[in-house]
């Protein structure tokens, strides 16, 4: 086995996720194209191989398993701010049972991941240009990355999501200002801890709901 192949599913496998050959080579492909790609679409600061299989695969990676407990059924997940597709490509890949938006306010970007989607052949993975306020529809699964405060993306995208629909925001260290500001009729329902294999960093989900009361 080739070394970053190898360094991928260790890293997925540490992280609860057993990787089929064929995931880890749709992975792989993806961050090549993101490399490729990133003159043109602005996709990363990051230049080498090895620190987009940390920074962007694993750390997307790390979603995954904690994305299985919470929703494991057929649906839709919205990945708002989406960028180069992060962390809705690396859902794409692993969960084909859950169709993917990956939406971002620039077009070369939401075209990137319609890219990825062909590249790739995810027939159940779409780039969406469109800022989430003048979005419509239902989605079971919100999720972000790094995208904004929590407050934004809650009352942002709120309008979007479906009835016992979940938030999956990824953030970096514990977002205690944030949590302290959030808006009416969200319930924050579990703040979970991360540790991504490679990333000296500190990670962590916010898991949300809409308050039933």
């Amino acid at each position: 086995m080739s070394a970053p192949i190898e360094t991928l599913r260790q890293g997925a496998a540490a992280l609860g996720t057993a990787l089929s050959d064929a995931q880890a080579e749709q992975l792989l492909a993806y961050g090549t194209l993101m490399l490729k790609w990133n003159k043109v679409y602005n996709l990363t600061a990051l230049r080498d191989p090895a620190s987009v299989l940390t920074h962007h695969l694993l750390d997307s990676l790390a979603a995954v398993a904690p994305l299985q407990r919470e929703w494991a059924g057929k649906g839709k997940l919205l990945d708002v701010g989406s960028g180069g597709g992060l962390p809705g490509v690396v859902i794409a890949v692993l969960r084909p049972d859950l169709e993917v938006s990956c939406l971002d306010a620039v077009a070369k970007k939401a075209a990137f991941v319609q890219q990825v989607a062909a590249e790739l052949e995810l027939p159940n993975l779409r780039g969406l240009h469109a800022r989430v306020e003048s979005l419509t529809g239902s989605y079971e699964v919100i999720s972000s990355r790094a995208f904004a405060s929590l407050p934004d993306f809650f009352n942002g995208s709120r309008h979007l999501l479906a009835s016992g629909g979940v938030w999956l925001a990824m953030k970096g260290k514990m977002p205690t200002d944030e949590l302290a500001a959030l808006p009416q009729g969200i319930a924050v329902f579990h703040v979970e801890q991360l540790t991504v294999p490679g990333l000296d960093a500190e990670r962590c989900i916010v898991w949300a709901r809409q308050d039933a009361a």
